[in-house]
């Protein structure tokens, strides 16, 4: 895989660019790099379409601004609408995981004339909730939801900063399909849940002492590389903009994501232990009217492009001939 940096209107990107043919853009989550897609850049690329990865602002060798306020979705949109121009391109699929899925349902749903459709793994497409999000999570003397938690840089900075390569590894294990099944009300440790005030984040989590089996060990190593240069601050400023982000889209507030759509998440994932995600994803359709598959894959966890790299990368090749067949 061909790595580069580009200088956009925006921000310095870095960016895995593999293959030739129509675009497809592929946006990584936390804590993550560009590297994550490797198996879909490879299948891409051979499929006969150019791959696309960047790393997304503030990770890995892209800039990452210092002002908190400049990680809204409203900046990765832009910046991956700068990116398109840059590389001299109208329009792209644009496939998401995690925060990157967030980040792809917007791109569609402001800019359809650039996004032609969107791929999305784990995170499904979201209404607008009736007030800021910081007033939904949980939280009590003793514990807190983890987006609160990541709110204090003397929190979650400092605690994943001190040992990296625990960090990750903690992290990965007890968020994928190897940490168990994930349903509402299960005692399985997750990482994306409840964080306890006196303990932080990692104490609760087992270490598996090395990456799952489908993260091999110099791929795990380059992510800590990753994380020692930069940080998690750039990471983490995207949870601190989710009450900026609501506030901003109230201008686009009932609107639908009018492109075709292809959803997808682990059996396991963490995300399904929230209360209710089962009926935000089956009424997905009401916000994305073209949505033309909703996929759970057995066993899997939160990583689905690495856990299932085979089953995500035909799923999603399937999708993209169907767009060529229209």
């Amino acid at each position: 895989m061909k790595e580069s940096t580009i200088q956009t209107r925006t921000i310095s990107m870095s960016v895995l660019d593999e293959g030739k043919g129509p675009l497809v853009l592929l946006c990584h989550g936390f804590p993550e790099t560009k590297y994550a897609w490797g198996h879909q850049i490879g299948a891409l690329a051979n499929a006969g379409y150019r791959a696309v990865a960047p790393d997304m602002r503030g990770y890995g060798k892209t800039e990452a601004p210092k002002r908190v306020d400049q990680y809204t979705v409203f900046h990765a949109v832009g910046d991956l609408v700068a990116l398109l121009d840059a590389l001299e391109e109208d329009r792209a699929v644009i496939v998401g995981h995690d925060w990157g899925a967030t980040i792809a349902w917007q791109a569609a749903l402001l800019r359809p004339d650039r996004f032609r459709a969107v791929v999305a793994l784990s995170v499904p497409m979201m209404g607008l909730p009736p007030v800021p999000p910081s007033k939904i999570f949980p939280h009590n003397d003793e514990a807190l939801f983890y987006t609160l938690y990541f709110q204090d840089p003397e929190g979650a900075e400092a605690e994943f900063s001190q040992d990296v390569s625990l960090t990750l590894r903690k992290l990965i294990y007890a968020a994928s399909g190897e940490a168990g099944p994930r349903k509402a009300g299960d005692a399985t440790p997750n990482p994306f849940g409840m964080v306890q005030r006196s303990t932080g984040l990692l104490a609760t989590l087992p270490d598996p002492i090395q990456p799952p089996d489908w993260l091999p060990k110099e791929d795990f190593e380059r992510l800590v590389t990753a994380f020692k240069a930069s940080g998690f601050t750039g990471g983490l400023n995207y949870y601190r903009n989710l009450d900026r982000n609501w506030e901003l889209q109230q201008a686009n507030a009932g609107q639908l994501v009018n492109v075709p759509a292809l959803f997808m998440t682990g059996e396991r994932d963490t995300g399904l232990s929230i209360p209710g995600m089962d009926q935000i994803i089956a009424s997905m359709p009401h916000l994305v009217p073209h949505l033309r598959g909703s996929h759970v894959l057995p066993a899997a966890g939160h990583w689905l492009q690495q856990e299932r790299p085979s089953e995500v990368s035909e799923l999603t090749i399937n999708f993209l001939k169907q767009l060529s067949e229209e």
